[in-house]
């Protein structure tokens, strides 16, 4: 069976090296376009086109900025490919695409379906306590994340998990998920599929850097929820001030505790403890700006003036 795989993240790359690792036949390879990245800009490979040339340096490599672009349809459609395997590629693929291979097209997506499609499944599920998610396998239809669904398994959240964690946790699952899914295909050409229920369907929206800034007067849990959904990227945020200095604090871990007091307040410095719109958060691990990633115990040991934390609407009226 000749698969495409399209896709262009790490989750993505852990993937495709599980199907090179199988011997699984592998006929080409569809990601985004290099793009520039850090503070030099320089133009930097997608990890799918990082494993494919690597791995894979006999095989063509497709970069489109359009999936519906003419020509890129006619050199897929030369490959013959009998499967689409896509996992996180970033761009919708036009109906024209998805009729090309005899046997379909299937998408890993990292959700138990209905529930969170789209752009963010991981990042929303931890933003909304839930307790368990999963991996969906399902048949590739235009509508977003619309497909029937072959095969889906669910996995529990620890409250603590963060976006890092849990994405490692559904890579793996996905890897042995996406084995069965194929031999299904290898065996019986397309499987049965359950189609979704539209009464129970949400949409995770992509993530926006902006949504990642603490507002104290929000629960402690929420905040902690925020935490941890945006650990280790985009990073969640807070202003401090020291100094008579405004800067930027990112927060990677945190614990809730039942304590009170004034939104924003520092209840305790040693175990850095703040207080939130009900209960507080412990902060565990930070990134004080221009510094590395450290414990938060450890920076306010170091500290050699006073600070406190800025709330979002001061900072908007200061900057108004």
């Amino acid at each position: 069976m000749k698969i495409l795989f399209f896709g262009t993240p790490v989750f993505a790359a852990e993937l495709l090296t599980s199907l090179i690792d199988q011997q699984m036949e592998i006929v080409g390879v569809v990601t985004q376009p290099d793009r520039p990245k850090g503070r030099s800009l320089a133009l930097t490979s997608s990890p799918v086109k990082t494993v494919a040339v690597a791995r894979l340096p006999q095989i063509p490599v497709f970069q489109p900025e359009k999936a519906s672009d003419l020509a890129f349809l006619e050199q897929i459609r030369a490959l013959a490919a009998d499967l689409y395997v896509v996992v996180a590629f970033g761009q919708i693929l036009p109906q024209k695409l998805l009729d090309i291979p005899a046997l379909g097209a299937i998408n890993v997506h990292a959700s138990l379906l209905p529930k969170y499609r789209g752009a963010a499944p991981i990042h929303r599920c931890l933003m909304n306590g839930d307790r368990q998610t999963g991996i969906a396998i399902q048949k590739m239809v235009k509508k977003l994340d619309a497909g029937d669904v072959i095969a889906e398994e669910a996995i529990p959240i620890d409250p603590e998990m963060t976006f890092g964690e849990l994405e490692q946790a559904l890579c793996h699952l996905s890897k042995s998920l996406l084995t069965r899914v194929l031999q299904l295909y290898e065996k019986n050409g397309i499987p049965q599929a359950v189609a979704q229920n539209e009464q129970f369907v949400t949409y995770a929206a992509k993530i926006e850097p902006e949504e990642g800034q603490i507002d104290w007067s929000q629960s402690a849990e929420k905040l902690h929820n925020l935490i941890r959904a945006f650990s280790p990227r985009p990073g969640a945020w807070a202003y401090i001030e020291m100094g008579g200095v405004q800067k930027r604090i990112k927060i990677y871990r945190s614990k809730i505790e039942t304590v009170m007091g004034k939104p924003g307040d520092i209840l305790e410095l040693k175990n850095l403890t703040v207080a939130c719109g009900k209960g507080a958060l412990i902060l565990l691990e930070i990134q004080p700006e221009g510094k590395p990633r450290m414990k938060a115990s450890d920076w306010v040991r170091g500290l050699k003036e006073n600070f406190i934390f800025v709330s979002s609407q001061k900072r908007e009226s200061q900057v108004s």
